[in-house]
């Protein structure tokens, strides 16, 4: 029986039958042409004696069987000065029975794996082929009018494993389709429910059920060789695709493709980009993606990676440069870099395209080969095809990397952050709306009113002392060292110059040895730059032995300073260290606190890490506000700066310079009002009284408790401070409950602060913390469910 993938499962029952071919073949033997009643009568003669050729039959045996009889049967449709130029097959639609077909076909599936290879119809879902069955079966059997024409493709691989694609357009003149009796009569109110439902292949078997209808005959296939069409369309499909930085198939269906459109099997692709500013090529950071101009390298001047003429082609002209047979090329020219790389990979011929618009060069397309002569100046032109495809998407990949590097410099440095976003789009869309109606256009100013404000810090103390210190012994180490080759230069030479700067140089000893004074780091600085180089610089190439020990001293000089930088380098390594860590510790804190009530969040590095916070109505469109929510942040914050303090703790001793912290938070009972400044796109508070607010946070952390010398912030203590009772009330209440998690020891102190200008009547809680030396068992303690029930209770 036939073997049709689709046999059982279509709403047709197949049967190979000539019998609307040899019914022309009736009319033609009535031809008063005599040559044309001839040949008709000849060949009804020879399908007589078998009846079966015009009943029909499904048994597919019967072809090899009537094989010769078919042959003279279809020699109209394949003549024979056609048969090695024409793509053509009698078959059954939508299989692989074929039962006559012409040269160039066999030839075809020949190259492709002989005689059992059975090519396969590109995208043709077996639920759809019973959905296209019966839209056949609805035009032309009930008369309605569907159009649900799809082209049909066969892929197939040459003997070179190049795959060819084919398309297949059907000839159904020999072909009628007949209704049996499970077939149904079907209504216009049932067509439209199929229109409705095309994705339901339920309901089109219940409205046109399998073997309802018998397809009597066979259809005539011509294929078209469209290899050159579908890879522009591939090529054009692939480089519109997103995401193509990270897809790592891209370039390798991109290269299956170029291989089918040159019909080369080995072709390979690369890309460059091209850097107008320094006239470099660089490379492009796409999975996959490789750079034959490049090869190993980062980055090549133009004038390095090509030659003289393809510099001409490609920068100049924007004109391909095609190179047929590399190792000819490189027998002139040896020492051309361009192609003795390609000679090294073992590249034989080659094309450099340029990707260009309006004259100006944005990259360049390589395609290489590994036989000579297979890429050339004739082909070349093929990629006039494609090229505009691979301008536009370089141009879209352009853009989409500077709305990516936009995105991480805001991100970095200006970020608008997620909670207020809401606010800048809908202003930036008034902005667009705007200028497209004429008006002119002006991004007003954001203002959030009754917003309540949050600010802590962790402070890492004394650290200008820290900072001065290093600077101190950098620069005593420097000053030693110039002195002990001074010292040398002296002995050998006794000129007195040397001991006059021997002179200078001990005064700058002498006057930092005790304090390091505010212009005394340039003053030294100035000093090594302006005299000691250049007398360096001269005892170098005078003197060997003090060459080696000058080349000493610079080797000890660090290159982007121009001084010693050992000290200063673990302390900068530290506060680094100290302010990533604590960073990131309560960035990823955030994400669970925006969870629970989205609000304004902004940290920022400084010697060490603050942050502030606004909550509140107006920061939210969709959500009422309720003060629940403050305490909630408030409980939040003093957590997770604990939780901060015990990260440094964790951390300081692996820190080239053990510095210590002091953390501070700032509570303030008074809703305010907040405003985006445009100049330095950030928030800052709104109005003069408001300011109030700001002045206490920049002076707080100065501050000295009432009647002593003594500093308000200090290592392991949490201080809080505030100006109202009930606010006391509420952090000795949050302290007491973070005691019993582990947070705090117990001791706690409440102090008055001495007044600083503006600000006075200020107190503060301060709370020892409880370190501990795991951070595992720390961060257990307790969950925000926890911390809610807790405001509740």
């Amino acid at each position: 029986m036939m073997k049709d993938c689709y046999e059982n499962k279509l709403p047709i029952q197949q049967l190979i039958s000539f019998d609307k071919l040899l019914r022309q073949y009736d009319v033609m033997a009535e031809s008063d042409d005599m040559a044309t009643a001839k040949k008709a009568k000849r060949i009804l003669k020879l399908a007589d004696p078998y009846p079966e050729l015009r009943d029909g039959f499904s048994d597919v045996s019967l072809l090899k069987k009537h094989k010769e009889v078919i042959n003279v049967i279809l020699q109209d449709i394949f003549p024979e000065v056609l048969t090695n130029n024409e793509i053509k097959t009698a078959s059954l639609p939508y299989s692989d029975v074929i039962f006559n077909s012409s040269q160039r076909f066999r030839n075809i599936l020949k190259d492709a794996g002989g005689e059992n290879f059975r090519p396969q119809m590109r995208n043709l879902p077996e639920d759809q082929m019973y959905i296209v069955a019966s839209t056949v079966i609805l035009n032309f059997h009930y008369g309605f009018s569907f159009d649900f024409k799809r082209p049909f493709f066969y892929d197939i691989p040459d003997k070179h494993g190049v795959m060819r694609h084919y398309r297949i357009l059907y000839n159904a003149d020999f072909i009628e389709i007949l209704p049996t009796d499970k077939s149904k009569n079907l209504t216009q109110e049932d067509v439209d429910e199929l229109l409705d439902n095309f994705d339901n292949i339920e309901l089109w078997k219940e409205k046109i059920p399998p073997h309802s209808f018998v397809a009597k005959g066979f259809v005539v296939s011509n294929m078209f060789d469209v290899t050159a069409e579908h890879s522009i369309s591939e090529i054009k499909s692939g480089l519109i695709a997103n995401d193509k930085r990270n897809g790592g198939n891209f370039m390798g269906n991109l290269q299956e493709t170029f291989r089918s459109f040159f019909n080369v099997p080995n072709i390979k692709v690369g890309f460059v980009e091209y850097n107008p500013k320094d006239n470099r090529f660089e490379r492009v950071f796409v999975n996959g993606m490789q750079s034959f101009l490049l090869g190993d390298d980062e980055v090549l001047p133009c004038t390095s990676a090509l030659c003289k003429n393809s510099y001409h082609k490609l920068l100049e002209e924007n004109s391909y440069f095609a190179i047929s047979d590399v190792d000819r090329h490189y027998k002139r020219s040896e020492e051309i870099m361009l192609y003795k790389g390609l000679k090294e990979k073992g590249i034989k011929s080659a094309i450099l395209a340029p990707i260009a618009e309006n004259g100006n060069l944005l990259g360049v397309l390589e395609l290489v080969a590994y036989e000579p002569n297979v890429l050339n100046s004739v082909n070349a032109n093929k990629l006039e095809d494609v090229m505009p495809f691979i301008v536009s998407a370089v141009l879209r990949s352009k853009n989409e990397e500077s709305n990516l590097i936009d995105a991480v410099i805001q991100n970095e440095c200006t970020s608008v952050h997620d909670s207020v976003y809401w606010r800048f789009e809908e202003e930036a869309k008034r902005f667009i709306k705007d200028n497209i109606e004429g008006r002119q256009p002006t991004f007003k100013e954001i203002v959030f009113k009754d917003v309540y404000p949050l600010y802590g810090q962790i402070d890492i103390k004394d650290s200008s002392h820290a900072r001065n210190v290093a600077i101190q012994r950098d620069l005593m180490i420097q000053l030693s060292t110039i002195n002990e080759v001074l010292e040398s230069a002296w002995q050998k030479r006794k000129l007195p110059i040397y001991e006059e700067l021997m002179f200078r140089v001990n005064n700058h000893i002498d006057s930092i040895k005790e304090t390091l004074h505010t212009n005394s780091e340039q003053a030294i600085f100035n000093f090594v730059m302006e005299e000691i180089n250049p007398v360096f610089a001269h005892l170098k190439q005078s003197d060997e032995a003090l060459g080696n020990l000058i080349l000493s001293y610079e080797s000890s000089i660090d290159m982007g300073t121009d001084s010693y930088y050992d000290h200063r380098r673990n302390y900068d390594e530290s506060v680094t260290r100290i302010n990533m860590r604590l960073a990131s510790l309560i960035d990823k804190k955030q994400k669970a606190a925006q969870a629970m009530f989205p609000h304004y969040f902004e940290r920022y590095k400084t010697d060490g890490v603050e942050h502030n916070i606004y909550i509140g109505k107006e920061i939210v469109d969709d959500r009422e506000f309720d003060m629940i929510y403050l305490n909630n942040l408030r409980l939040w914050q003093l957590q997770v700066m604990c939780e901060m303090e015990n990260a440094h703790y964790a951390l300081k001793p692996k820190l080239p310079v053990p510095l210590d912290v002091a953390s501070l938070i700032l509570v303030y009972s008074t809703s305010l009002s907040i405003r985006f400044r445009m100049d330095e796109k950030r928030f800052d508070v709104d109005g003069t009284y408001n300011a109030r607010y700001e002045i206490i946070k920049k002076r707080i952390d100065k501050s000295y408790i009432k009647g002593t010398n003594e500093r308000l912030t200090q290592a392991g203590k949490m201080v809080i401070v505030y100006s109202q009772k009930k606010d006391e009330l509420e952090y000795l209440r949050y302290i007491k409950f973070l005691r019993s998690k582990g947070y705090f020891t117990g001791k706690v102190e409440i102090v008055e602060l001495e007044g600083l200008q503006g600000v006075s009547g200020m107190k503060a809680i301060r709370a020892d913390i409880l370190y501990k030396n795991g951070q595992k068992d720390h961060e257990k303690t307790y969950t925000y469910e926890d911390l809610m029930n807790e405001l509740k209770a």
